[in-house]
């Protein structure tokens, strides 16, 4: 194994951010099994859900940040923007594109509304509720001063 990637793999940087993400979207192939009875795979790659990983994530790396560099460095400040546009994003942009999309489909469906015709549906859930990002970030924060 070369060095670099010995590097990279030990990097909490890294690992942290990238296991809680698929802690979080374990969780929910698991909890959509467990409630629906049905194997649905994509949801380890998709969007939305309870909690928010995007928000996991992104607090997780700033919180390491903090520790590291002080939560007064420019790094955290970056970082803690770049977590806010990220959480932002997954509760306000996304999720208002899901519900367009949700409109959509609707719209496509309805006998004698359109005369579209679609080969598969709009993805729906791809954004967070604002208590789906609430809950993803404590996530990110506990993890954050627990590694």
């Amino acid at each position: 194994m070369s060095e670099w990637f010995l590097q990279l793999v030990q990097n909490k940087y890294i690992y942290v951010p990238l296991m809680t993400w698929f802690c979080i979207q374990a969780f929910k192939v698991v909890y959509d099994l467990v409630t629906t009875r049905k194997f649905n795979f994509k949801r380890i790659l998709g969007a939305g859900g309870m909690p928010s990983s995007h928000a996991a994530v992104v607090m997780a790396l700033t919180v390491l940040i903090g520790r590291s560099q002080g939560f007064n460095s420019e790094m955290f400040a970056v970082s803690l923007i770049f977590s806010f546009v990220v959480m932002y994003d997954a509760a306000g942009v996304r999720r208002a594109a899901g519900k367009q999309a949700s409109l959509l489909n609707k719209i496509v469906e309805t006998p004698g509304l359109s005369n579209i015709e679609v080969q598969e549906k709009l993805v729906e859930v791809l954004g967070h509720t604002p208590i789906q990002v609430f809950v993803g970030a404590i996530i990110g924060i506990i993890v954050g001063c627990v590694f």
